[in-house]
């Protein structure tokens, strides 16, 4: 397998930041994206390789597996954990030495033949024995599942909950565990939990709507502060707030109030805005005297 250097792609040092991370990606995919280099094939290759880079530097688990084991990350990531082969190298020294990644040539040299890198790995991390002939026999009773065996489990949430972040306690064979749901998810987000993947549902509620990071309700509001001006109580996932009507509001009006909005789910100190429907409530039924003054009023605006 050819080693790419993903931080000498994207041009960083190997300390570098995520945000480090993104707007490198950014600067370089717009310097080769295939829109504006068209018809060159280097640099819709370089392109390619900047997405690639940017895929695995981005992930933390990726990038993790990547720096750990370099060459063959991608082996250890299809493994479904990061195992630390210092042990074998260190064991009976006086020194320790930094660990390394294992090529498959060195494997077989550790472990004998008869087996492949894959086969290893396979019982290593499925939780079985190896067969006669397939390799070095190795019993898992930490019981470590496959990477892609993570069973999906439906949990709702309320939009209360999902503002706030929440906590959901989940069981798996006889193991009980806690969950952390971060605030600001959505529905149809997932949550990984060890093998568990937890497909969040959040319920509908009384009041608002969800908009992307933006809620979403409508206010009464009489006619008479519709057309002379007031002040309302509007509901929000923090407390009533004021709002002042001014005079000749019309139906249907929308008022935003900042940062009333759900939290974003990457960065919990943004939020989004409140978006507030003004629904003109008609006086009625209407008293005699009040019907006597609407019909002045038409005569008014009538002539």
């Amino acid at each position: 397998m050819d080693y790419k250097d993903y931080y000498a792609v994207l041009g960083l040092r190997r300390k570098a930041s995520a945000s480090e991370i993104k707007r490198a990606y950014r600067k370089l995919a717009r310097q080769y994206h295939p829109d504006v280099n068209e018809g060159d094939a280097a640099a819709e290759q370089k392109f390619k390789e900047i997405n690639e880079a940017y895929t695995v530097l981005s992930d933390k688990e990726k990038r993790r597996t990547y720096d750990q084991f370099g060459a063959q990350w991608k082996q250890y990531e299809q493994a479904g954990q990061s195992f630390d082969w210092s042990q074998w190298y260190n064991a009976g020294g006086a020194e320790r030495q930094q660990s390394r990644a294992v090529s498959p040539e060195e494997f077989e040299r550790m472990f004998g033949g008869g087996g492949s890198f894959s086969d290893f790995f396979q019982q290593l991390f499925s939780g079985g024995i190896a067969q006669p002939g397939k390799g070095p026999r190795f019993t898992n009773p930490g019981g470590f599942g496959h990477r892609n065996s993570a069973q999906e489990v439906p949990v709702e949430i309320s939009l209360e909950e999902s503002f706030s972040g929440t906590k959901r306690t989940v069981k798996q064979g006889s193991s009980r565990f806690e969950v952390t749901i971060p605030a600001g998810v959505k529905s149809g987000k997932k949550v990984r939990a060890g093998d568990l993947v937890m497909a969040v549902t959040v319920q509908p509620h009384k009041d608002f709507v969800v908009d992307g990071n933006n809620l979403r309700t409508k206010i009464p509001v009489n006619l008479y502060a519709a057309l002379l001006g007031g002040e309302v109580r509007v509901p929000t996932l923090q407390g009533a707030l004021e709002l002042v009507i001014p005079a000749d509001t019309q139906n249907g009006k929308v008022f935003r109030l900042k940062g009333q909005g759900m939290p974003d789910v990457k960065d919990s100190s943004k939020r989004g805005d409140l978006l507030v429907e003004v629904v003109v409530e008609l006086p009625v039924p209407l008293s005699l005297e009040e019907k006597r003054h609407f019909e002045t009023l038409q005569k008014e605006f009538s002539d």
